[in-house]
């Protein structure tokens, strides 16, 4: 992790929160709240949905990756040169294992990385395999940023590895329906006073969970919190706290 100097302009963040059906596809739905989100805050840099975004909690149609959903994500997050992370997506691997897998996307649409869910949620994810990589990524002349995905929060070890690696921000997509909401947000706030990072956490709607996203800054100050509606939650990430 090379040294360099804090960001002097703040990096903008968006978080969506959105309605995510059970069995069909959501992605025209998800490339329409990046229109909407582009046409209402055009300064934004980034954006983030929600755990299982694309195709719901039911993995009743795994994609490949790469792929032709991902194909249409790409050529969104070039059209408007951002970066792009859009929850995750049940994959199919090369040996017909199941995973939770999240794309990065970066401004020209290439895919920089893909990060597959490290701690599946029992005993909903019982089909799921568990990936083996950390995942951290860089926006050049910006910081790093790390991946977890819902569950993989609530085991401290992997927040800690993410910021040993250099991450200053964790991207958080989550999907929970349950009264567990409650814990986790407590647990962003801790995790994110207790490792000195942003955290997003963002969550779906409907099949894809109760709301209540939120944005925490280093100090565990939240600094946007979302209903049970559909929400954008635009934030600027200050690089030099």
């Amino acid at each position: 992790f090379e040294e360099r100097d804090p960001m002097t302009v703040p990096f903008a963040i968006a978080g969506v929160q959105m309605l995510v059906p059970a069995m069909t596809s959501n992605l025209s739905a998800m490339l329409h709240r990046i229109d909407v989100v582009m046409a209402r805050f055009p300064w934004t840099q980034m954006i983030l949905f929600s755990e299982l975004a694309q195709c719901g909690p039911v993995p009743n149609q795994p994609v490949v990756l790469p792929g032709p959903e991902e194909e249409a994500l790409q050529a969104a997050a070039s059209k408007y040169g951002i970066w792009l992370i859009p929850g995750s997506v049940f994959e199919r691997g090369e040996n017909g294992e199941l995973y939770n897998t999240t794309s990065v996307i970066n401004p020209t649409g290439k895919v920089i990385a893909r990060y597959r869910k490290m701690f599946p949620f029992m005993p909903y994810e019982h089909d799921v395999t568990s990936g083996t990589e950390f995942c951290v990524f860089d926006v050049p002349e910006v910081g790093r940023f790390g991946l977890s995905i819902c569950y993989d929060i609530w085991i401290p070890e992997t927040t800690r590895t993410l910021v040993a690696m250099g991450a200053e921000v964790l991207l958080h997509p989550v999907l929970t329906g349950t009264i567990d909401r409650d814990v986790e947000l407590a647990i962003a706030r801790a995790t994110a006073a207790q490792f000195q990072c942003y955290v997003f956490d963002i969550n779906g709607l409907d099949a894809g969970g109760i709301g209540r996203s939120c944005v925490v800054d280093p100090t565990g100050t939240v600094l946007a919190q979302a209903g049970g509606s559909n929400e954008t939650l635009p934030v600027e990430a200050d690089f030099a706290r």
